[in-house]
């Protein structure tokens, strides 16, 4: 009885040790846990961000070698060509922007104008307003007084006049998309020449002395093609704004002279 007692007590003392052992053992699993667990996060970033940044890196090595490799003569003037037509095309988009009218408030404010302090009303209404619109109006109603055949002569010269400046340095930009691809054929030419010249120094046909002045041909075509399809894209932009301000310009000026007529004949 009493080794049985005592088999139960040592039993006892054996359990109670083993789970203090399991107790003691189990913080320090949750304390190395958290930081084997960030440790293994964060390599797994630094290795998913480590492609990323080489491939933004290579994507701007990329683009300089082969700015590099194009030739700095001839990539020049193409980046020059890309340069002055965005310039250019951008300050006519400001410009045509800004030349943009609402053209059936102006009629109505000159309507009113005309309506309440006559011609000279109306004319102040024009000087205030910004665009060609209120422009060629101006022209229109300070010939009013010469009559109507006059009026309406000086509103289609001046809007000449208007359309001129609105395409203005368009020639420009056309001459910019026109030599962006002329210079890239010529590096085509010269890289043509410059790989059978190494080819002829060498007396022999070797595909490594042929690639680099193919490589070079290939990159500066490329580089004027795709110079060209930018400036072309803003020179059909502009073109269609100006033709929009044009229509509007004109529907605008067949009403100022029915304003007029309607104005004269109150008189």
């Amino acid at each position: 009885m009493k080794k049985l007692f005592a088999l139960i007590a040592v039993t006892g003392m054996l359990f109670a040790l083993a789970s203090n052992v399991v107790y003691a053992q189990e913080p320090e699993a949750e304390q190395v846990a958290p930081d084997t667990v960030e440790a293994s996060i964060t390599d797994l970033e630094s290795t998913a961000a480590e492609p990323e940044a080489e491939q933004e890196m290579s994507l701007h090595k990329q683009v300089k070698r082969l700015f590099i490799e194009g030739g700095a003569t001839f990539m020049g003037f193409v980046l020059l060509t890309l340069i002055f037509g965005l310039a250019l095309a951008i300050e006519r988009i400001i410009y045509l922007n800004l030349a943009t009218t609402n053209t059936d408030k102006l009629l109505k404010k000159i309507e009113d104008a005309l309506a309440s302090g006559g011609v000279d009303a109306a004319k102040e209404v024009c000087r205030n307003t910004r665009g060609p619109v209120a422009s060629i109006f101006y022209q229109g109603l300070d010939r009013a007084h010469e009559g109507i055949d006059v009026a309406e002569k000086a509103v289609i010269s001046y809007g000449s006049v208007q359309m001129g400046l609105l395409e203005k340095n368009l020639s420009w930009i056309q001459l910019f998309i026109s030599i962006a691809p002329m210079l890239g054929f010529m590096g085509t030419v010269i890289g043509m020449i410059a790989a059978f010249d190494s080819i002829q120094l060498a007396g022999d046909v070797s595909p490594q002395l042929v690639a680099s002045g193919i490589k070079v041909a290939l990159i500066t075509t490329v580089s004027g093609l795709i110079v060209a399809i930018i400036l072309q894209v803003f020179y059909n932009t502009i073109v269609s704004k100006i033709d929009s301000i044009v229509n509007k310009m004109e529907d605008a000026s067949i009403s100022l002279i029915d304003l007029l007529v309607h104005h004269n004949l109150k008189k």
